[in-house]
């Protein structure tokens, strides 16, 4: 035990007590290192876990290799957990499934008989029905274990020992891919085709300068195990490659049927990660027939629409997957004249069809650390732990035939020197010594002298010898040669990566074809219409422009908030009490018949916050955004539109901070009129607000006294703004022009000046 390392109860050996604190501090990131190293994250070298690297060890102690006769999965569960990892048995054995599905691996490493799952989820028959054995890719990884090419330590209690790593023949990380979560980590390595990793391998050692498009020209994607298409640009794929770090877009392959009478159906033949037949039948239920959400009452009025459109053209769906095909969903539209382009549209945006798959590129480089990699130093890292498996296995095996050398060299003096050495074995009470010092023999040969048999001595034998020891000096100066010269060492790993890649490649299964990604265009007039807004929240749309409000009618204790005339095309957006945004297409709004409907039941507003704003017009439209206290910026509804049924956060505002009500911007207004609530009025240039598109605070627009706040502003076009208040107990309206308001002008963040107006707590508003 380290001594500067508290024991079980935080004790340091020289009887000094530690603070809890540390001590958890320390068993935690202890805790986090062994989750990381032992179970989580997969090594660059072989591309294994430790329990996976475990099971394959195991399975070849066992003998079953891929010709061998497979055993009981429950006998493999049981040798790797008594020899060399003390775990459940159940997450040894669901790892082994796991190598075994081909749906899962793109390269399985154990040959599974019996029920192993499927892609729809379906869990493997438990142990003590399946069986097991090695396949022969599995080889990659095994094939040179007893050659001296890794590190051996002792298991978990110094009974056995087992491979600190196994000597993969090639990067099988990149081919099988990888995931896990650890503590502040996790991986998600997508797996890749073994003729262009190969391919790519071959390149960096022939030219280590080659540039990153040449090296991504030869991987230029993933190659899932289930096949698929890749619809990221090369762009998107590439900087993923750099980084480490991304999301990759992928859908379904599909084909069209022809059938009688002009009919026609379509087909999918291959599924993206991530998802199964079973989990898209799911969905397309769940979008025909959806259910009342918690809370609610009826269906919203999103779930309407999509089970609307579902069944305008879906009709049936089937899954006929099987043994004739892995994969084949059939779906049928509604009718011939569905447009295909739309129908397919549909199903891939309605359902898992098409999804991302998320890329980190996380692992245990050569040095031991986590962490995250690029394309280019996973490659790298793999290449020089294969260079060094290649020297260690070089040497192992040049020390092999140097002794053997030194052994044969030994009985050459036996078959030169027969009789005398026969003589002198009989004559000797220590022939081993008596050897060594009459033929100059060390004691290794002496030994092996005498623990020949006496057919050895034959002269048929001492051809025999000759011929071995010709053969083994010509093995030594060629494995001296690789050794000594690097070019006939990477020719060497050349060879070899080359025979693998043409032993067990195979074709690229996923599709790389540039694609848009699926986007359901609701098809919508486009009218004038006319937003109508209750106090309390309610929406509803009437059609036209130039209504006249006081004809609007509300439920009673409501009343009008506001009345916007856009168009049928555009958006509303609603911010909240904490700065939240949240969007409603205005063609989604209830008809002005009725009551219309909550904005509530059309998002999901957070907790503890309320609707205080809405605006609504086309995404070009801008406002300028603003608090009381002060601060403000400008942005257009674009910025502010999302998909997010929880909306998104854009405005900041402090504690006690409280939103105004956005100000429309007009093509011809120059000015931004800024009111206190203790009567100092300032006008700025519209071109000193800042633009911020992602939203936040923005900057100063008036500076105020303690205890004031900006209570009013409004934008100031070539016509002025008008003040309405009460002047001698009378309604009265004053005008201000540019000359009126020139000397209220000033730069953003001043004071300004007291606004003098024949009106008392004047309202202000455009003219």
């Amino acid at each position: 035990m380290d001594s500067t390392q508290p024991d079980l109860f935080g004790q340091l050996p020289d009887g000094e007590n530690i603070t809890l604190a540390h001590y958890a501090e320390q068993a935690y990131l202890d805790y986090a290192v062994s989750v990381v190293r032992g179970r989580a994250l997969p090594d660059v070298t072989d591309g294994q876990k430790p329990v996976q690297r475990r099971i394959l060890y195991a399975m070849q102690a066992m003998g079953l290799g891929p010709g061998a006769k497979p055993v009981k999965s429950a006998r493999v569960v049981g040798d790797v957990l008594g020899k060399y990892h003390p775990h459940s048995d159940q997450a040894a054995y669901d790892a082994m499934v796991r190598m075994a599905q081909d749906f899962t691996l793109r390269y399985p490493l154990v040959d599974g008989q019996g029920n192993f799952g499927s892609r729809d989820g379906d869990n493997a028959a438990a142990m003590r029905y399946t069986e097991a054995r090695l396949t022969p890719f599995a080889r990659v990884l095994l094939d040179e274990l007893d050659e001296g090419t890794v590190d051996f330590a002792p298991n978990y209690d110094g009974s056995q020992k087992e491979p600190v790593l196994l000597p993969a023949r090639l990067p099988v990380m990149l081919l099988n891919g990888a995931s896990g979560i650890a503590v502040g980590m996790a991986t998600e390595i997508p797996s890749h085709n073994l003729r262009e990793v190969a391919s790519a391998c071959v390149a960096l050692i022939k030219r280590p300068g080659l540039s990153d498009e040449e090296l991504y020209s030869l991987v230029p994607g993933p190659d899932f195990a289930g096949g698929g298409q890749i619809i990221s640009s090369a762009t998107d794929i590439a900087h993923i490659y750099s980084t480490g770090r991304g999301s990759i877009k992928a859908r379904a392959r599909w084909e069209f049927e022809e059938m009688a009478r002009g009919q026609w159906q379509l087909v999918i033949t291959e599924l993206p990660p991530g998802t199964s037949s079973q989990k898209i039948l799911e969905e397309i239920e769940d979008r025909s027939n959806p259910k009342v959400k918690a809370g609610k009452k009826s269906l919203t009025t999103e779930q309407q629409q999509t089970k609307a459109l579902v069944l305008g053209l879906l009709d049936t769906v089937r899954d006929e997957s099987g043994k004739q095909a892995a994969v084949r969903l059939v779906f049928e539209p509604k009718s011939s004249r569905v447009d295909r382009n739309e129908f397919v549209t549909m199903l891939l945006a309605q359902t898992g069809l098409e999804g991302s798959v998320s890329c980190n590129l996380v692992c245990i480089s050569t040095d031991g650390r986590p962490g995250q990699r690029s394309l280019r130093q996973v490659l790298t890292d793999w290449l020089g732990f294969r260079a060094l498996t290649i020297t260690r296995r070089t040497q192992y095996r040049l020390d092999k035939v140097t002794d053997r050398i030194h052994v044969l060299e030994g009985r050459m003096v036996v078959y030169l020197n027969v009789d005398e050495v026969i003589q002198t074995i009989r004559e000797s009470d220590e022939p081993r010594a008596a050897l060594m010092r009459r033929f100059d023999l060390t004691e290794r040969q002496a030994e092996d002298i005498l623990e020949m048999r006496l057919r050895q001595l034959a002269r048929l034998e001492g051809f025999k010898i000759e011929k071995e020891l010709a053969a083994q000096k010509d093995e030594q100066a060629a494995l001296q040669e690789l050794l000594d010269n690097p070019n006939a060492f990477k020719r060497l790993m050349i060879r070899e990566i080359e025979a693998d890649a043409k032993q067990y490649g195979d074709d690229r299964r996923t599709l790389i074809e540039t694609a848009e990604r699926a986007v359901l265009e609701n098809r919508v007039v486009e009218e004038p219409v006319t937003v109508i807004i209750s106090q309390k929240g309610w929406l509803r749309s009437r059609q036209g422009h130039g209504h006249d409000a006081s004809q609007f009618n509300f439920k009673a204790g409501d009343g009008l908030y506001d009345a916007i005339e856009c168009m049928s095309t555009d958006d509303l957006v609603a911010f909240s009490s904490i700065g939240r945004v949240y969007t409603v297409a205005v063609a989604s709004l209830p008809s002005a018949r009725g009551d219309g409907q909550p904005l509530t039941a059309m998002v999901e507003v957070e907790s503890g916050s309320r609707i205080t704003h809405m605006v609504a017009g086309p995404a070009s439209q801008r406002y300028v955004l603003g608090t009381q206290a002060g601060y403000g910026f400008i942005a257009s509804l674009k910025d502010l539109t999302t998909r997010q049924r929880a909306g998104k956060q854009f405005v900041t505002l402090d504690k006690g901070d409280i939103m105004l009500k956005p100000v429309l911007l007009r093509g011809t207004d120059r000015y931004l009129a800024l009111l206190a609530k203790k009567g100092r009025f300032l006008v700025v240039d519209i071109a000193e607000v800042k633009k911020l598109s992602g939203g936040g605070r923005g900057t100063i627009l008036m500076s105020l006294d303690a205890g004031d706040v900006l209570e009013q502003w409004v934008a100031v076009g070539p016509a002025g703004i008008r003040a309405a208040g009460i002047y001698r107990n009378k309604e009265t309206e004053q005008d201000l022009d540019l000359g009126a308001l020139a000397e209220y002008m000033g730069k953003r963040a001043r004071k300004g000046k007291v606004l003098s107006v024949k009106v008392k707590q004047p309202t202000l508003s455009p003219v």
